[in-house]
């Protein structure tokens, strides 16, 4: 048997009265003869509610039946009363006809077509046929969706005959009778999801970022209550940050941009002087080790961060026939540098030590690091690839 969906016809429906078709899986997962509770469908999440005093974990559309799954078992009962959770289904309605009236406009202005669109718990997305879409552009839509929420325009559903559905804004691939979502003087969708009435109670659209998805633009958006929360997070944020800088809200963003810039600028000045310090404290300990028979200079070095021992690692092989082995405690790791004219292959001798202790690690055949289960067994490490050089 099949289930009545009540939120075809009214998306305003939140309490009803329905007979238990089927119950299964030890009562947490029922069918009923109609249902209010929208399914997981379109992109758009499901309603939550209670269903008989038990709450609501999940709605799945199974085609011709809609499945009820509940937290608690249902008592073995032949009707049962449903109330789906308004506020989260009249979310889920400003932000589905927000988004069809976005990928209206979208599609009005610049001819960009909607391929596909999420409905997330935080925010909302549609992606385009094209690969950037520019900010110019961003505020052009934004301002005109927000228009036509101001103008109020009615957003009608009616249920047309597939071969007579004409001037939809995507053709559908479905035959038989379709559900169609027009706003006036703007759109018609073919849509099976819960929409508004009028389109001023959309509320705000916000379009919060613009990326490139594979070869789509994909535009994250916030409508109704949720631009409303989120502006004022925005603007919470702003303050904290303007009160930090002692600066108007105004000044704050050139502000910010300018400290960032210095502090670049002084990032990479410290960057300099990290490398000429290692340069310094390569020159000392290299000049400090006794050649080998070979020729060959071993330094060794325990530092704090590998970031350190690779920033000594990149001035000790421009020395000649140097070698650095380097150590960190924690985790306990292992760097082995090698200057080109000692013939060594740094990534193969550190990969052969680590390895026959239980650790992993490799690298170029200049400069190679790795790691080890414990402390113990980097000092075995250490070993096994001094003895191979």
């Amino acid at each position: 048997m099949s289930t009545q969906r009540l939120y075809h016809t009214d998306s305003y429906l939140t309490e009803f009265d329905a007979c238990v078709v089927e119950v299964a899986d030890d009562g947490r997962r029922v069918y009923l003869d109609q249902t209010a509770f929208y399914p997981t469908s379109g992109g758009q999440p499901h309603d939550l509610g209670a269903l008989g005093g038990a709450r609501i974990s999940d709605v799945i559309d199974e085609g011709e039946r809609i499945a009820h799954l509940v937290e608690s078992p249902l008592r073995d009962e032949s009707a049962v009363h449903g109330a789906v959770d308004w506020e989260r289904r009249f979310d889920q309605m400003q932000q589905h006809t927000g988004q069809h009236l976005l990928s209206a406009v979208l599609e009005e202005l610049f001819g960009y077509h909607t391929v596909s669109v999420h409905f997330g718990r935080d925010y909302s997305s549609l992606d385009l046929d094209v690969e950037s879409v520019s900010g110019q552009r961003i505020v052009e839509a934004e301002t005109r969706a927000n228009a036509i929420v101001a103008e109020n325009r009615a957003v009608m559903t009616t249920f047309e005959d597939a071969s007579e559905a004409t001037g939809l804004r995507k053709e559908s691939g479905r035959t038989g009778m379709l559900r169609i979502v027009s706003i006036a003087g703007l759109d018609r969708s073919a849509c099976g999801g819960t929409h508004v009435r009028v389109t001023g109670e959309i509320g705000a659209i916000l379009i919060r970022k613009v990326e490139r998805v594979r070869k789509s633009a994909r535009l994250e958006f916030v409508c109704g209550l949720r631009a409303v929360r989120r502006a004022r997070a925005d603007f919470e944020s702003l303050t904290r940050i303007a009160g930090a800088l002692s600066a108007s809200l105004d000044d704050a963003p050139a502000l910010v941009a300018a400290q960032s810039e210095l502090l670049r600028a002084a990032e990479n000045e410290r960057r300099r002087m990290e490398r000429e310090l290692a340069g310094y404290r390569a020159k000392a300990l290299y000049d400090a080790a006794p050649a080998d028979s070979r020729n060959l200079r071993v330094v060794r070095q325990e530092a704090a961060s590998m970031d350190e021992l690779r920033t000594l690692a990149q001035a000790t092989i421009a020395l000649p026939r140097a070698v650095l082995v380097g150590t960190i405690g924690e985790p306990p790791s292992l760097l082995l540098a090698t200057a080109e004219d000692t013939g060594l292959d740094a990534g193969r001798l550190l990969r052969e030590g680590v390895t026959r202790v239980g650790g992993r690690g490799g690298g170029s055949s200049r400069i190679a690091q790795g790691s080890v289960p414990d402390a113990g067994r980097l000092t075995e490490a250490v070993a096994s690839v001094l003895s191979a050089l």
